[in-house]
């Protein structure tokens, strides 16, 4: 198995884009940037098998695993075949992928007496219609819409929404500096990964395909958001967003003002997932999702192994 497998970096970028508009992929990892902010957390790597797909090699702890493979659906089950013989006669272990979108195991129909399929429900991505984070219509989103106005009229004239750039990295590292402050010690360990995973998209941004907006106020920094765009599914997928948490209003005011000004056709949101946590789960929750990127656990049974 002839398969080079290299870590990811901006040079590498225009080989690695293609792949990610091939097929339909509602899930966050449908874009670049989610393998970019985390290529260090998981150890990302990734190889191309015969110019018709990404594959990928991930470790954690020791243990190698890897993604769904990024590709034309017609040829998924080739380029899975490709990655399990890899997993097999290389590493000499099953082949287990994390987080498989719904689509591409669909599509495979694995026979379960050779796989478990296992739904990581902590996982799901949250969907939202565009429109209604843009507009925050109806009852159910009232007390979003008035937190915000009251955000709005408490600050007016002192707050300013402004697209950005990679020449506002100081006012951003400045933002996240008080920010990791705030939080303390006890954090979880991906924290600071997250951390570094946008530091480095600050100091690449004019190599990503990235969109980049923050609210300040009297001139400083409060919040901030990163997000990309999936052009198969008219997707936008927000993948960083940050507020002083003492300002009240303020989380509902880059969520609104960011898709207004960034995305302002996208049909759908993702927001990922809420990693289990239930603070984070009832947050996403109460903005009414409108639907569930599923993804799963694959892994290759032993005695299914040829």
């Amino acid at each position: 198995m002839n398969l080079e497998f290299k870590e990811i970096t901006p040079d590498n970028i225009a080989e690695m884009m293609p792949y990610y508009t091939m097929r339909k992929n509602r899930t966050c990892d449908s874009v670049f940037l989610e393998s970019f902010i985390w290529k260090e957390f998981y150890h990302v790597r990734y190889a191309v098998w015969e110019e018709r797909a990404l594959l990928w090699l991930m470790e954690e702890k020791g243990t190698y695993f890897s993604a769904m493979p990024l590709c034309r659906e017609e040829d998924l089950p080739e380029a899975f075949k490709a990655i399990e013989n890899y997993f097999n006669k290389v590493l000499g272990c099953p082949l287990t992928i994390h987080l498989a979108d719904e689509y591409a195991v669909e599509y495979l129909k694995l026979p379960e007496e050779n796989y478990v399929v296992q739904e990581q429900a902590d996982a799901r991505d949250y969907l939202y219609l565009g429109e209604a984070l843009r507009k925050l219509p109806g009852k159910k989103l009232h007390k979003k819409k008035n937190r915000l106005n009251a955000f709005l009229r408490e600050y007016e004239g002192r707050y300013e929404y402004r697209r950005l750039c990679c020449s506002d990295k100081d006012d951003v590292w400045k933002f996240l500096d008080r920010w990791r402050i705030q939080k303390g010690e006890d954090v979880e360990e991906h924290l600071d990964y997250e951390v570094r995973g946008i530091h480095d998209i600050l100091r690449n941004c004019s190599d990503l395909a990235i969109r980049m907006g923050g609210i300040y106020i009297d001139d400083k920094l409060e919040a901030f958001s990163v997000g990309s765009f999936n052009p198969v599914e008219n997707m936008a997928v927000i993948h960083i967003e940050k507020a002083d948490p003492e300002i009240p209003g303020l989380y509902q005011a880059i969520n609104q003002m960011f898709l207004i000004h960034e995305f302002p056709d996208a049909e759908w949101v993702n927001r990922e997932d809420d990693l289990g946590i239930e603070g984070l789960r009832r947050a996403k929750m109460s903005y009414q999702p409108a639907d569930f990127a599923r993804k799963y656990l694959v892994a290759q049974k032993t005695e299914g192994r040829k």
